[in-house]
């Protein structure tokens, strides 16, 4: 019985890392879909973000059995509220792909991203990727450390979106309101994706040490 319990146990990480491989692949097809007008790579993040759904929804179900049958104590009660808590950002993050990917569909034929700011969305996409790939890595091996590091991680993508409001707002922006709020909307799903990515590796931190990462120091 101990023995199909903790199964369910590594069952969960395995699919919180599958949810981190499938927002991964959808922000980076939502980036390509919004810089090249691709109407089909966005309508495939829309019409996926379901199958993390669903997964998510096992997760949950999965949890909420083992809370009822099992009773869960020390470090594996800490798993499993870990793993809820990473499987609802991983979710959101899902939900802030597709976002992203409305918006090229929004805009197609044309692209929402004026030549002035498609070198910044395109590094904020390549750092969303890093940064999730980084989490699915900390999941799996519960690396204290890595986990740690995506908070300085994330500073490049809070310095992008500045760089993004600067660029909206000088004097020579001559692209309009609607294409400003267009890059307004895309560059806080970009600034939110990374900031779950972070909340997901300081629930990794919570699980490993039972603390939170700004009362956890790493030698």
């Amino acid at each position: 019985m101990r023995d199909a319990y903790h199964e369910d146990l590594d069952a969960l990480t395995e699919r919180l890392v599958e949810m981190t491989r499938l927002v991964r692949s959808a922000i980076s097809r939502a980036t390509t879909s919004l810089l090249d007008a691709d109407l089909h790579l966005a309508e495939s993040v829309i019409s996926r973000d379901e199958e993390v759904n669903r997964i998510f929804a096992e997760v949950e179900a999965t949890i909420f059995d083992l809370m009822a049958r099992q009773q869960p104590v020390a470090v594996d009660l800490r798993m499993i509220i870990a793993a809820l808590r990473m499987g609802t950002d991983l979710e959101r993050m899902g939900d802030l792909a597709e976002h992203v990917a409305k918006i090229a569909r929004l805009r197609h034929p044309d692209s929402a991203i004026p030549p002035e700011v498609r070198s910044t969305i395109l590094e904020m996409g390549q750092i969303a990727e890093r940064l999730v790939t980084k989490t699915g890595s900390c999941i799996a091996s519960r690396d204290v450390e890595s986990a740690l590091e995506l908070e300085s991680d994330d500073d490049a993508m809070d310095r992008l979106h500045r760089r993004l409001f600067k660029i909206l707002m000088a004097p020579d922006w001559k692209y309009g309101v609607e294409p400003a709020i267009d890059v307004t909307l895309i560059g806080r799903y970009y600034e939110r994706y990374a900031d779950h990515a972070v909340r997901v590796a300081h629930d990794v931190v919570y699980l490993v040490t039972g603390s939170r990462p700004q009362d956890t120091s790493v030698s």
